[in-house]
């Protein structure tokens, strides 16, 4: 390994951490970095050998006691030479002392199991076009309408920790489309739908019932290029992988969310779909 160094990823390098995650079939939206850049700018981590990029790790940091890991990817030519568990340490070093979140694919669960992760629930992939038509009863409202102090107040519900930053970015960056449903003043749902490489990413999608999460999807869906959408579902709410079978869409790939410690409480009754498999 000589050569090897590790330092924070530059503009440059976040565009490259798009495209390994893309070559590896995850399908990030193409904007996603940007969000990801505020959430933490020092949480994204590049090793190159001789100057050249061959590994990353985002660790980023969320409040005072909670981290995430994702993009975990070594350049395919250079797999098994030890660039990849040289990032996994930097990454789980900065992480230190705090409760680490992170979406595993199947074929590295083991190895997280071996770093002290435990499963909590699983995120199931689900894509098509979604067939049906949204429940009129549900009023829906563009997300930028409402107070963003009410959203994240909405969001922390989801999530163990605030993150005002990346929520910003993320509901608003331009290419994508917030939506949130309404009652009497108060928010009973928030979906967001970004172009990707493959079909548009939902995410999240949090929903008080089944019909308001449905009405969400399908009108998320009209912003998607043929209506076709993916969202990442926790298995750990059996409602939204009935629904989102019920709409048409069908499974084709699955990661473990898991945690070093305790999984946080959450309101996963109400979680049709997780923000991120790269942030949490």
């Amino acid at each position: 390994m000589t050569g090897f160094e590790i330092a924070g990823a530059s503009a440059a390098d976040m565009e490259l951490l798009r495209a390994w995650a893309d070559g590896e079939g995850w399908n990030p939206g193409n904007t996603d970095r940007f969000a990801f850049a505020v959430a933490d700018p020092e949480g994204f981590l590049v090793g190159r050998c001789d100057g050249e990029p061959v590994a990353c790790i985002s660790a980023v940091r969320y409040g005072a006691g909670f981290g995430f890991v994702g993009f975990y990817i070594a350049r395919p030519d250079v797999r098994g030479q030890g660039y990849g568990i040289r990032l996994w340490r930097a990454g789980m070093e900065r992480l230190g002392g705090r409760l680490v979140g992170l979406d595993g694919v199947v074929e590295q669960q083991d190895n997280y199991r071996r770093s002290g992760f435990r499963p909590a629930w699983n995120n199931v992939r689900h894509e098509g076009v979604p067939q049906g038509d949204p429940d009129g009863a549900v009023e829906i409202v563009d997300a930028s309408s409402l107070p963003f102090a009410q959203l994240a107040a909405y969001d922390r519900r989801f999530f163990p920790e605030s993150r005002d930053a990346f929520l910003c970015a993320w509901t608003a960056l331009p290419g994508r489309t917030a939506l949130a449903a309404v009652r009497e003043g108060r928010i009973e749902g928030l979906g967001v739908v970004r172009p990707s490489s493959g079909a548009a990413r939902v995410g999240p999608l949090y929903a008080a019932t089944p019909e308001v999460a449905a009405a969400l999807l399908l009108r998320l869906a009209g912003h998607a290029p043929g209506g076709e959408v993916t969202v990442d579902v926790p298995d750990a709410n059996p409602a939204a992988a009935a629904l989102l079978a019920g709409l048409g869409l069908a499974p084709v790939f699955e990661t473990a969310r898991m945690y070093t410690g305790p999984a946080p409480e959450l309101d996963l009754a109400g979680m049709y779909g997780v923000t991120s498999l790269e942030l949490g």
